[in-house]
């Protein structure tokens, strides 16, 4: 399956995983001096015969832009659970962030290591599409654990804009 990931943004389409690192790489290399901030967070929306979830790869220089692409995925049906929907949701966040823990992440980091005395970072989040306020407050412990069981920080609403706000504009 991780062969055939492929993702997308604004600039190009069917990017493959090792396209999206070479993409993360070239944009910390025009400024490996800052600190950034590479979040992955996934949303889903319900449409009459299916459920589409956006899994999205953000990388925020801080202060200074950023740069994202997105995963699309379908499930032929429906899904009201919302148990069931939030749960997917972490699924696919974790996919991707596994992908990047076992290959990628320490290929990113060392391009910084040469710069952390100069203010250099980079921090690995996931983005939860859950919050304290609504039904998914349920929710936020049982999520949040899974993601801090991979040695990972997650964030929820308000903090989990990757989820929450970037992949949810493509849900439409």
């Amino acid at each position: 399956m991780r062969n055939s990931l492929r993702f997308y943004n604004l600039s190009e389409d069917q990017m493959s995983m090792q396209d999206v690192i070479h993409r993360l790489k070239s944009f910390i290399l025009r400024d490996p001096r800052s600190a950034y901030v590479l979040s992955i967070g996934t949303d889903s929306q319900v449409h009459q015969e299916y459920t589409k979830f956006i899994t999205a790869v953000h990388l925020h220089r801080i202060g200074r832009g950023a740069w994202g692409c997105l995963k699309h995925t379908v499930i032929k049906r429906p899904i009201h659970s919302l148990r069931e929907k939030i749960s997917l949701e972490t699924a696919y966040s974790q996919e991707i962030t596994a992908i990047f823990l076992e290959k990628y992440f320490e290929e990113i980091t060392d391009l910084l290591l040469p710069f952390t005395g100069e203010g250099a970072d980079l921090t690995l989040e996931v983005h939860l599409d859950v919050g304290k306020k609504g039904q998914t407050k349920e929710l936020i412990q049982e999520m949040t654990g899974r993601i801090t069981a991979m040695g990972i920080e997650a964030k929820i609403k308000p903090d989990s804009y990757t989820a929450f706000s970037y992949a949810n504009r493509y849900t439409k």
